[in-house]
């Protein structure tokens, strides 16, 4: 899961720093391409949102793993219950 977690961080840095500064919009006119300078938010955006979200869900299921002495605990006493 620590995985997922880097994937949606650096995703959503990427992202971000494309959307706030022109980055992107110099190296696509560097390139020749100028005329999807404009169009360049309706795939920004969706991607930043879908980063986020990914980090969202990333952190989500780490609050939920159960740390390992806790699992090691109630393996070695299976007649107590967990709340």
């Amino acid at each position: 899961m620590d995985k997922l977690l880097g994937t949606g961080i650096t995703g959503s840095v990427v992202m971000a720093i494309c959307c706030v500064t022109p980055v992107l919009v110099v190296l696509v006119t560097a390139v020749g391409l100028s005329a999807i300078v404009g169009y360049l938010d309706y795939v920004l955006f969706p991607a930043l949102a879908f980063f986020l979200g990914l980090t969202g869900y990333a952190l989500y299921r780490r609050s939920k793993r159960v740390p390992v002495a806790q699992r090691v605990t109630a393996q070695a006493n299976p007649e107590t219950e967990e709340s």
